[in-house]
């Protein structure tokens, strides 16, 4: 025991005595947290919206000042013909133009019925089915309005039918994207600062030759890989600390659930993650190696977490690839503890998923680590 209290003391000396890795550890990880959490977003607003009024009537603008009104769209200019508006679209000015047609509100008073022409830059898909599903619900409210102006005299005897949805939010009533992202990327920092401290502080003692010098002692391996390892957990979850309260002071991220629940499962998380950077370590004999070989996996165990892309919309061999995801695990739980207050029976199958991989990854690293004696 006095030897593991001695080489966990000496490791947080080693931490602190080096200036430079301190801003790394504590304030770059936390500035990535307000920066990430306001620019990850899905949200697509400000979207340049332009317009072709062939019919230049009462109804033909009100229908564009529909799109004025609405906080997505910002209307930037009338076309005179389709062919400036293609060239604009074409030197990104613009991302939807709308084309009314000539006779738009005489074809409607007669015919009951009439067509528009939209046109959206699809380069990004995404952002492009965000929009057509702005522009629809925009268009079918004017056109639920415009039914009622068009009755006929006699037929206003006759009230149309409305149905009128009342929607209720869960988890996230002012539907803030941040409220989703914030634990998402607290979870993503968490993870590759204690990855890449622990994958790397066993690497350097190789670079400077001291691990061979510790081989030759009588250390046991248990008691080594306790001591190096451990401050890297207390860091852990001092950084998930620092970021709960940045989350709540500058985002108002709710925080329904239990604290002790949240910190109980981050502890089991964290020795995830330090099994997983040992394993790593073993392998590598420089600190460059381990860390391409660490933000290798890093990546792919992000891209394929939920963090930023639901899980269910990926394609079936994939989603069975994410229950190998310790990520996964983390940002689920984060989310339904923070967000919406689940308990110890919710996160149960994640916690024992974890548990089961924390056995397996550290069984590995000791199994893996060579010591000469």
């Amino acid at each position: 025991m006095k030897i593991i209290l001695y080489i966990i003391q000496k490791e947080f000396k080693q931490i602190f005595r080096n200036k430079g890795m301190l801003p790394i550890i504590f304030v770059l990880p936390l500035l990535q947290l307000v920066i990430l959490s306001n620019a990850a977003t899905f949200e697509v607003k400000n979207i340049k919206f332009g317009y072709i009024d062939n019919d230049h009537t009462s109804t033909s603008r009100a229908l564009v000042e529909k799109f004025n009104a609405s906080t997505y769209f910002d209307v930037l200019t009338d076309f005179p013909s389709e062919g400036l508006a293609s060239s604009s679209m074409l030197n990104g000015e613009v991302d939807v133009v709308l084309e009314i047609p000539q006779y738009f509100e005489r074809d409607l008073q007669k015919e009951k019925y009439n067509s528009l022409g939209i046109t959206i830059n699809a380069i990004d898909g995404a952002a492009a089915g965000v929009e057509n599903v702005y522009v629809t619900q925009i268009v079918q409210n004017f056109n639920q309005n415009l039914k009622v102006d068009l009755l006929q005299v006699s037929d206003k005897q006759i009230q149309p039918i409305t149905i009128e949805t009342i929607p209720l939010f869960w988890y996230n009533e002012t539907l803030n994207y941040k409220t989703f992202m914030v634990p998402g990327i607290l979870v993503l920092l968490v993870t590759m600062i204690t990855l890449f401290l622990s994958g790397m502080n066993i690497v350097r003692e190789k670079e400077i030759g001291t691990l061979e010098q510790i081989n030759v002692t009588p250390i046991k391996k248990s008691q080594f890989i306790i001591g190096k390892l451990f401050p890297f957990w207390v860091i852990g979850i001092g950084l998930l600390t620092i970021g709960l309260i940045i989350a709540k002071l500058i985002f108002d991220v709710p925080m329904v659930g239990s604290l002790v629940l949240m910190y109980f499962y981050t502890s089991i998380y964290i020795l995830v993650i330090l099994g997983i950077g040992l394993f790593i370590s073993n392998f590598t004999d420089t600190q460059q190696q381990a860390m391409f070989i660490a933000w290798f996996f890093t990546v792919i165990f992000i891209l394929m977490s939920g963090l930023f892309t639901p899980i269910e919309s990926m394609p079936e061999w994939a989603q069975i690839l994410t229950e190998f995801n310790p990520i996964k695990y983390f940002v689920e739980v984060m989310r339904m503890v923070m967000l919406k207050g689940s308990g110890f029976m919710d996160i149960l199958p994640q916690l024992l998923k974890t548990l089961l991989y924390a056995f397996i990854m550290n069984g590995l690293a000791v199994w893996s680590y060579k010591k000469t004696t």
